[in-house]
């Protein structure tokens, strides 16, 4: 064993300062379900660029005023003096000199609690990127790894009437992580969703999930109930507009009934959505919950028994006001846009977008494909890494399992196929349907370049193969895409995930001239009219609905931006292939 010189500074001379912190996770095992009354955290937080780390090395979270003799210690940070930050934002778009840093920020706000009554206190972060440690009254609670899906926090037990939350959030890429270092978009850091603070009694309602009954004739409903602090108990299901009035018995933490009913289904056109509660001992929760079939039946793809064509494009969670902090009436300025187009589906790639996206979608009729950061090459052969992606999808489908649009979760996109990566994401894909047998398992795969075929093992193990293709584009000759389909015979449903070309908004040519508008409306009218011939093409959705920032991209027209979009950035220019589009989906 090497002795630690007698000189030794823990704050300056550890190199794997990392350990303690990694070494305590915050993961979907203590998620609990967030459409109950919550209390607002966000506001002005007070923070300081900490480009070093010193807050973790350091441990400012014990506010250490002496050392060990008594003498006084001379602190590197006065939390209470720090510049404030409303929460939630993209640091990035707050502060200039911010745009482009990736590492830590810390940050601390004050709150008083009193309690009335509860047992359990969580604070619920609706989406931090990408580390995040939670430090509350001098103690480290723990930390979540993974940028947009949320998580919760049990300080119950730490709770004083005046409490100090201190949060350290690092946006630093690395290869372990899902996803990698080298992606294509903007890395945007920060506390970017809200934070909330829960109270709940000592047994509580973990989860619900509510739904039709796959295979059901659309005539009987499920209702699952998770709980905790009780393993045995009586839960009650009400749905006061279908006369529903009904006990759960729940045994080891768990219950299910199912049920005859017969409701308006949920759709596209009718986004009919109920008022489900369900009370254990004294916890309630309420959600809106529409009711509907969807599953593949040889190459269809049928909602509520009807075979539908997904008319769709991919989105990024990006605003150039916010970042990935999208208000509410973002969201549905984006939604309203896409039904303009003539869509009925939306891919928000290539993470999970803020549950407000799915919420909102139940509401206005729009169909989802939501995915995890399984993207381009991360560690297919590191089981962290394998853990991560795994804790990233419990999280998106507990958060959203209720959510009727949500039709397809995606395990991943545009990997190559090894058998690493074939054997991780058949993981992927069978965890999904583990969570969740009620919707279609996708990812955005790859044809075979050299064969010119679809030819994804992956294929195998999802419902419906998504198929990333830029012919027209990246692969300049068209001739190939033709070639794709007549050497293909896939048994099941195909979605064209991705298609597309850089178009600068108001930069007009010929159609030969790239980063036209006309260049990429020719690509556009040569897809659709590829793609219409092929029979078991059920939905596409072209990259991409608006343009984003990406530091990748370093054409002068581009200047930093993904320009595929079919509208500018910020959504008030439409470019002639956002017509052609509309105009393929209005008759479809």
């Amino acid at each position: 064993m090497t002795k630690k010189s007698e000189n030794f500074q823990e704050g300056i001379h550890t190199p794997n300062f990392w350990d303690e912190y990694l070494n305590k996770q915050i993961c979907a095992t203590v998620m609990t379900d967030h459409s109950r009354e919550k209390e607002s955290l966000n506001g002005l937080w007070r923070y300081a660029i900490d480009q070093y780390d010193s807050c973790l090395r350091n441990k400012w979270f014990a506010e250490k005023t002496h050392d060990e003799d008594g003498r006084a210690f001379p602190p590197d940070c006065s939390f209470d003096n720090w510049e404030v930050m409303p929460i939630p934002c993209c640091w990035n778009i707050f502060d200039e000199k911010l745009f482009l840093y990736e590492g830590s920020i810390a940050y601390t706000r004050k709150f008083s609690y009193e309690n009335r009554g509860e047992k359990r206190v969580f604070i619920k972060f609706g989406g931090a990127n990408y580390r995040t440690m939670i430090f509350m009254n001098k103690t480290y609670m723990g930390m979540h790894k993974g940028g947009s899906t949320p998580f919760y926090v049990d300080v119950t037990d730490v709770l004083q009437t005046e409490n100090r939350l201190l949060v350290v959030v690092n946006n630093t890429r690395r290869p372990e992580n899902v996803p990698m270092d080298n992606t294509d978009w903007f890395n945007y850091g920060g506390i970017y969703r809200d934070v909330e603070l829960l109270r709940l009694p000592e047994a509580f309602i973990r989860s619900i999930s509510v739904g039709l009954e796959p295979g059901s004739d659309y005539k009987k409903i499920y209702a699952e109930v998770k709980t905790e602090g009780a393993p045995k108990g009586t839960a009650t299901l009400k749905i006061p507009e279908l006369n529903i009035s009904a006990e759960i018995e729940i045994n080891d933490h768990s219950g299910k009934i199912t049920l005859p009913v017969n409701p308006e289904l949920w759709s596209v056109e009718n986004p009919k959505l109920y008022e489900v509660t369900v009370e254990f001992n004294n916890d309630v929760i309420t959600e809106k919950i529409g009711f509907r079939e969807v599953r593949v039946e040889g190459r269809d793809i049928l909602l509520n028994g009807k075979s539908i064509f997904l008319k769709g494009v991919s989105c990024h969670e990006e605003s150039l006001l916010n970042g990935r902090s999208l208000t509410e009436e973002e969201i549905r300025e984006n939604y309203a846009l896409a039904k303009e187009m003539g869509c009925n589906f939306m891919r928000l790639a290539h993470y999970p977008h803020s549950e407000a996206a799915a919420r909102i979608a139940d509401e206005v009729g729009i169909l989802l494909w939501e995915e995890i950061p399984v993207y381009w090459a991360i560690q297919f052969d590191n089981p962290d890494t394998y853990a991560d992606a795994e804790n990233q999808l419990t999280e998106l489908i507990t958060r959203d399992i209720n959510r009727a649009s949500v039709i397809i979760w995606s395990v991943g996109n545009e990997n190559a196929d090894s058998d690493a990566r074939l054997s991780f994401m058949s993981r992927l894909a069978d965890k999904t349907r583990e969570l969740d047998s009620t919707r279609l398992v996708s990812a955005a795969c790859l044809s075979d370049t050299a064969i010119l075929q679809i030819n994804d093992r992956l294929a195998d193990k999802i419902d419906v193969i998504g198929i990333n293709e830029y012919y027209g584009w990246y692969e300049p000759d068209f001739t190939k895409l033709p070639k794709i389909f007549n050497n293909s015979n896939p048994q099941k449903p195909v979605i064209i995930s991705e298609f597309g070309a850089d178009a600068k908004a108001g930069h007009y040519g010929t159609k030969d001239d790239m980063f036209s508008e006309n260049f990429q409306l020719d690509v556009y009218e040569k897809q659709i009219d590829m793609l219409s011939k092929i029979d078991y093409v059920k939905g596409m959705t072209p990259w991409i609905f608006y343009d984003f920032r990406c530091p990748r991209r370093s054409h002068y027209l581009q200047n930093y931006y993904n320009l595929k979009g079919l509208l500018s950035a910020d959504k008030k220019h439409k470019k002639l292939a956002f017509f052609e589009l509309k105009k393929f989906y209005d008759k479809k």
